[in-house]
């Protein structure tokens, strides 16, 4: 199949070169290059969620002392009032 892609010309000169050197076919030398990348499994790291706890962990909820009316109240406002 034939396609169409655009590489750095740094990169296609340093690909050119190497299929020129091992005697190969650019197109050769791509494909083994996709196949390589495609055949290694991508090294995924597990997201973190950084801790941004404020407070004393052992202390009292604050939140404890409200409630859920009053919460909804603090973070929506109070619908209805300009």
């Amino acid at each position: 199949m034939k396609t169409t892609i655009d590489i750095q010309d740094a990169l296609l000169t340093r690909a050119r070169r190497h299929a020129r050197r091992h005697g190969r076919p650019l197109r050769a030398v791509v494909e083994e290059g996709l196949r390589l990348v495609l055949s290694t499994p991508a090294a995924r790291s597990r997201y973190r969620l950084p801790d941004l706890s404020v407070g004393d962990p052992a202390g009292p909820d604050p939140l404890e002392t409200y409630s859920w009316q009053d919460l909804r109240e603090m973070i929506y406002g109070n619908p209805g009032t300009p």
